[in-house]
């Protein structure tokens, strides 16, 4: 039997996932969570084979979860299931320690398939996300690769803002996104304006191009505003 811990803080996602898994015969949901802490807690409780892991959650982002896993030797595999298939989530959810990435438009067997593969210990990748890491590694563009180092200094959250702000919302509406106080934004977009060495918003929005973190079409505004 293999025993799983379910992350995710959408009790709704939970639900579903728990009906989906537990009707296959071989595996078993231990422990649930509905924040990176949680899910750290529960396993540690639970011992579980595999932690399917969501990407952004309250008190600690599913990425961080998973490397704090990792650094502390839990034996788990982590699943990460995200509905999103950036480039940035892939590369750091890998580098945390993840052993494979899912996309949540998944049917009930792939999923399944996804926890019976890590478990044994072989590494996952979306069909989706497969290729279009490869086509990236084929089509990098010259000086793509040091921008994107120099994105690895920013925190999971700052990330969050950068693809918001490139997007074009506001301090404002991406204080209302995130449930948090307009102050806090500016903080992080004073952030990453320092760590990044960019003088503005504008170039928030060049750098998230230029670096591959966005492509075009995929900012629904123009940035630029306070």
């Amino acid at each position: 039997m293999i025993r799983l811990v379910l992350a995710d803080d959408q009790d709704l996602v939970r639900e579903g996932l728990r009906l989906m898994l537990d009707a296959e015969a071989d595996l078993e949901v231990v422990g649930e969570a509905r924040t990176g802490m949680e899910a750290l807690a529960q396993t540690r409780r639970h011992d579980p084979d595999v932690v399917v892991m969501d990407v952004r959650m309250p008190e600690l982002d599913g990425i961080e979860a998973t490397a704090r896993l990792t650094r502390t030797g839990a034996r788990a595999r982590v699943l990460v299931l995200t509905t999103f298939d950036l480039d940035e989530y892939v590369y750091r959810a890998l580098r945390a320690g993840a052993s494979g990435f899912l996309l949540k438009d998944a049917t009930r067997e792939q999923l399944a398939a996804a926890v019976r593969t890590v478990h044994v210990g072989n590494a996952l990748l979306a069909p989706a996300i497969t290729h279009r890491l490869i086509d990236e590694f084929c089509h990098v563009p010259p000086g793509r690769d040091a921008l994107r180092q120099a994105a690895e200094r920013l925190s999971a959250r700052e990330l969050e803002v950068l693809h918001m702000v490139a997007g074009g919302l506001s301090n404002a509406e991406i204080a209302a996104r995130l449930f948090l106080g307009a102050a806090t934004v500016k903080s992080h977009v004073a952030r990453i304006l320092a760590k990044l060495d960019l003088r503005d918003r504008v170039q928030i929005v060049a750098f998230a191009y230029e670096s591959g973190l966005l492509r075009p079409g995929d900012g629904s505004r123009a940035a630029g505003r306070d």
